[in-house]
């Protein structure tokens, strides 16, 4: 039997891994070596370990450990992969664990490969024989990108936890309810030509203004008919990020791009919205014929919505010592609560380190998280 690594050697080593996910080729990375390491730690703890394959991924699999056998119980869930790092914008190597002013620094220490090393070290101490109902341990593929692992672990629905806690960095604060995400890039093709006979052409820069307009009644919209006062912007947003059109003053502009950013609020699925965009679109398309495409910039993020006044929310309320929060960015939340299991997302550390330079998990962390993960696995499973 191999040891089981304390805390920071479980940090350093799961640190050391490199495992980016990056929708271009040359970024991305399998997740294999952090599975690896995974399955030999919770092997060696007694647990049932399996991998999966994540169907349109790089070489991609999930991983699920599992004590105990039956229904109920309770998932930890988290993602093995990071974001791309700022080469030359970090003090230090990323992939180097480094402490300095009670902090621990690394790619992936809060967003959120340190998430499965203080399980580990949760589990070390607790007594599993103890167990009645299951505790299982899934570590995902390609959250940072298209969330296609956290998608093809809910659709197989090999297990039927009561509880989950998804451990992304929310300063050990409960989140029940967080925002959706998508993004769309929209092409409108016209005819380039001489810009002193507009007549021959047909300018895509024209008619993209016309789809601005569209667009921003569809926003307020969204705006008037959809509302949820928990969320400090209280209403789905739009954003226009990108646009491009032409190459010269003198012609007439023959293709022109804009990209999207929308955040819909829970109760709005992005297949609804999606459709709004395009029927918003649609006298534009009618007037200009095969002239506008709408498509999928990346997959999306459901929003999704929990509730507060759950009985596991109020026990994690209870042991956090923190009400429940809503946010605006996306987990894979949605995904994991089509188990049928309620559902939270609770982790150390801040939202403000995640995808940032110089990413750091600040050490007063360690314990509590520690500390507060086997409360939560006692009451979920022992108790």
């Amino acid at each position: 039997m191999t040891q089981i690594p304390d805390l920071k050697t479980s940090f350093t080593q799961l640190i050391a891994t490199p495992s980016i996910s990056a929708l271009e080729v040359e970024q991305d990375m399998s997740n294999q070596g952090v599975i690896d390491l995974l399955h030999t730690w919770f092997d060696d703890l007694g647990f049932q370990c399996k991998t999966q394959a994540v169907p349109n991924s790089r070489n991609k699999h999930n991983f699920i450990a599992s004590f105990g056998a039956g229904s109920g119980g309770l998932l930890l869930a988290g993602h093995t992969d990071t974001v791309p790092f700022d080469e030359g914008r970090w003090s230090q190597d990323p992939f180097t664990l480094t402490e300095k002013d009670n902090r621990w620094y690394g790619l992936g220490t809060c967003d959120m490969k340190g998430f499965f090393a203080l399980i580990l070290a949760a589990l070390k101490d607790m007594p599993l024989e103890n167990f009645k109902r299951p505790l299982h341990i899934l570590a995902s593929a390609d959250e940072e990108t298209t969330m296609n692992g956290a998608k093809a672990f809910a659709e197989a629905k090999s297990i039927s936890p009561d509880y989950a806690i998804i451990g992304e960095p929310t300063s050990l604060k409960p989140v029940y309810m967080h925002k959706g995400h998508l993004t769309q890039g929209i092409r409108v093709t016209g005819r380039s030509g001489h810009s002193s006979d507009p007549a021959k052409g047909l300018n895509a820069i024209e008619i993209m203004h016309q789809v601005m307009g569209q667009l921003l009644k569809l926003k307020q919209h969204l705006a008037d008919n959809y509302r949820e006062d928990a969320f400090s912007v209280p209403y789905p947003t739009m954003n226009f990020g990108h646009v491009h059109g032409g190459d010269a003053a003198n012609r007439i502009c023959g293709c022109c791009d804009l990209h999207i950013d929308i955040r819909p609020l829970p109760g709005l699925a992005l297949e609804e919205l999606e459709q709004l965009v395009l029927n918003y679109l649609a006298p534009i398309s009618a007037q200009f014929p095969g002239s506008i495409v709408v498509a999928p910039l990346y997959p999306g993020s459901e929003p999704f919505a929990g509730n507060a006044q759950s009985s596991w929310s109020k026990l994690v309320a209870e042991l956090s010592s923190s009400r429940p929060e809503v946010v605006n960015y996306a987990t894979e939340a949605p995904y994991i609560a089509k188990l049928g299991c309620q559902t939270l997302v609770l982790g150390p550390g801040s939202i403000e380190q995640a995808h940032q330079p110089d990413e750091f998990l600040d050490t007063a962390y360690l314990k509590q998280t520690v500390e507060l993960l086997k409360r939560l696995i006692y009451h979920a499973c022992i108790k």
